[in-house]
């Protein structure tokens, strides 16, 4: 009998787990829905990937913000002027970590980073990322301190790990054009912080472990990746996002950014340059981030948010002579650092320092095309 009870109660705790997990996996995302109408199966059939089409956007095609504003209900994650006081991912159902433990587990990760990984360490360059990245937190849902640093890598790429340890590569800021080229990658980035997807990931993760094997909890995380430019174990879900959690983070960062003052178009000009890059360079690129481009409905969806809830402006910080400045400093860093490591080959590669000339004050302007 007591056999019989003891199955009963292990059968139906498994069933239980296993509402939540298909619950968790059913309920819709917390960020708005593109206005691009999807396919219609026929009746009586099931969707597949290939009944959406691809969406036909111009990446270059300047959304005016404000253009087409609608009605966002106060406090959620349409208003704008909320930022800052929302909760947005935080403990609950779909998160069992609490705000302490993500910072733990980011700083245990980031301390196998500061062994393993070189880094800028000029003064000038770091102070001036982290100026960029702090004036984003500072303009975002964050509740955590966030400590900023420079990879030398030539990869263009960009991470940030629970508890706000953020890392920039050298190559992402030596390929954008603009300041508010990088600041767009940096929102992105640190929205996924702000929403605390690398903990619902995890929670997810724990949820199929529960309806994988009843009863018994696996402690730690499932699945560990590799940082391919330091080779740095990291575990899967604090580097690779679901495409609901890209989605999210690219519809906060577009508003982190546009609080912060960049012009948000930027941030859809960058990421299809990123695309193209990795078409015409393979490799140059970060796996990781290449497995999220910019497809055609993100970057409608992106388009849609500029439009409809983001108030005009009369100016947009696009860039300023100080990122010119920064980005020749940086180029020569790279050049003295290719120079050393190539002394054994004798096969010095150079890189084009980028203009540094103009004064000290930002650009403001309207792109063109805007009225």
């Amino acid at each position: 009998m007591k056999t019989v009870r003891i199955a009963y109660h292990t059968a139906a705790l498994a069933g239980l787990v296993l509402t939540m997990a298909a619950w968790a996996q059913s309920t819709p995302s917390s960020a708005p829905t593109s206005n691009v109408p999807a396919a219609q199966p026929a009746p009586g059939t099931t969707p597949v990937g290939g009944d959406t089409p691809a969406a036909t956007v111009t990446p270059d095609k300047v959304i005016e913000p404000g253009s087409e504003m609608v009605n966002v209900k106060p406090g959620s994650i349409d208003d704008v002027d909320a930022v800052g006081i929302r909760g947005i991912g935080g403990r609950g159902f779909r998160n069992f970590y609490s705000t302490d433990t993500e910072i733990k587990m980011g700083r245990t990760y980031a301390l196998q980073i500061e062994k393993s990984t070189r880094f800028i360490t000029d003064p000038v360059v770091t102070e001036y990322v982290n100026r960029i990245g702090q004036n984003i937190v500072n303009n975002s849902d964050c509740k955590v301190p966030f400590t900023i640093k420079v990879i030398d890598s030539d990869e263009i790429n960009a991470f940030a790990l629970p508890g706000g340890f953020f890392y920039v590569n050298s190559g992402l800021i030596l390929n954008a054009d603009e300041e508010a080229e990088l600041a767009g990658v940096m929102a992105h980035e640190i929205a996924h912080v702000c929403a605390h997807h690398a903990a619902r990931e995890m929670t997810r993760q724990n949820y199929a472990q529960f309806v994988s094997i009843p009863l018994i909890f696996i402690g730690g995380w499932t699945g560990v990746g590799v940082y391919e430019a330091a080779s740095i174990s990291l575990p899967v879900a604090f580097v690779q996002f679901s495409r609901e959690f890209e989605t999210q983070a690219d519809y906060l960062g577009v508003q982190y950014m546009y609080r912060a003052g960049y012009d948000p178009q930027a941030f859809i000009t960058f990421f299809e340059k990123i695309r193209a890059l990795e078409k015409r360079k393979p490799g140059a690129v970060a796996k990781v981030f290449a497995d999220h481009p910019q497809t055609p409905i993100r970057i409608r969806r992106s388009q849609d948010e500029i439009a409809h809830i983001l108030p005009a402006r009369d100016q947009y910080m696009v860039t300023t002579s100080e990122f010119d400045d920064v980005k020749t400093r940086l180029a020569r860093i790279e050049n003295k650092r290719r120079l050393t490591d190539s002394q054994n080959t004798n096969t010095p590669s150079l890189r084009k320092a980028g203009d540094s000339s103009g004064d000290d004050k930002p650009t403001l302007h309207r792109r063109d095309g805007q009225k």
